[in-house]
């Protein structure tokens, strides 16, 4: 499943126009890099949740090639209202045992074949993607004990690992979710471990960008044009 309701405040003006899957890197919409990518490791069927600018999406891929040449199953889940980035998952009723469920603005080489596999292979619930992030803060930092101060650390960097937007399920994780409330994922994953679910986290080798973060979406333009190949597998 392709989650690609969100309105991608991030990147306005772009989305104000286009939904932010179909804001461009090159001569290509994010999302049909990501969907190449997954028809090129053996996924068939693709599923988007939809809501803003839908109609835009559904056109594009209504006649594409990437349908014709490759035979993938493209279909729709249209949010009649916002639903988060887990209540969209309560509308499909026949997910298999274990699935994908991906942002739909990805950029990155993440190997989603091996990631679902390893989360089926893992018996957990859900597996959350993440990458190490490094956060620069632009002050100087002072710390003290009781007024007395006892350091001082000019612009510190501090290391956290992320969610790349990319999660493996179980279908028994959708038991949490209510059918037709809003709920968003950060919602499922403290729903999870408070009950004492399995949620694991998978540190994938590969490349990937917040493509939400205009400096990360300049970054993103840059390493495309320079080797389009790298990211653009061609179709069958």
């Amino acid at each position: 499943m392709i989650l690609a309701g969100g309105r991608g405040t991030r990147l306005a003006p772009y989305t104000a126009i286009l939904p932010k899957p179909l804001v461009p890197l090159g001569n290509y919409p994010i999302v049909e890099i990501l969907v190449r990518q997954l028809v090129s490791q053996g996924f068939d069927r693709l599923v988007f949740s939809v809501g803003h600018l839908a109609g835009l999406l559904e056109a594009y891929f209504r006649d594409h090639s990437v349908r014709r040449r490759t035979g993938v199953d493209i279909s729709w889940v249209r949010e009649e209202k916002p639903l988060g980035t887990a209540g969209p998952l309560r509308l499909m009723d026949d997910l298999p045992d274990s699935f994908l469920v991906l942002n739909g603005d990805l950029f990155t080489t993440a190997d989603f074949s091996r990631l679902l596999d390893r989360h089926s292979a893992s018996g957990a619930e859900l597996t959350i993607a993440a990458r190490r992030k490094d956060v620069r803060l632009q002050l100087g930092v002072v710390v003290h004990d009781d007024g007395k101060v006892v350091d001082y650390v000019e612009k510190p960097s501090y290391g956290f690992d992320v969610s790349m937007g990319i999660y493996a399920y179980s279908r028994s994780a959708l038991d949490l979710i209510e059918r037709g409330s809003r709920m968003d994922f950060p919602d499922l994953v403290l729903a999870m471990v408070s009950a004492g679910r399995s949620v694991r986290c998978a540190m994938p080798d590969c490349q990937w960008l917040d493509i939400g973060n205009p400096d990360d979406y300049a970054r993103a333009q840059r390493l495309f044009e320079e080797a389009p190949d790298r990211y653009l597998p061609p179709l069958a």
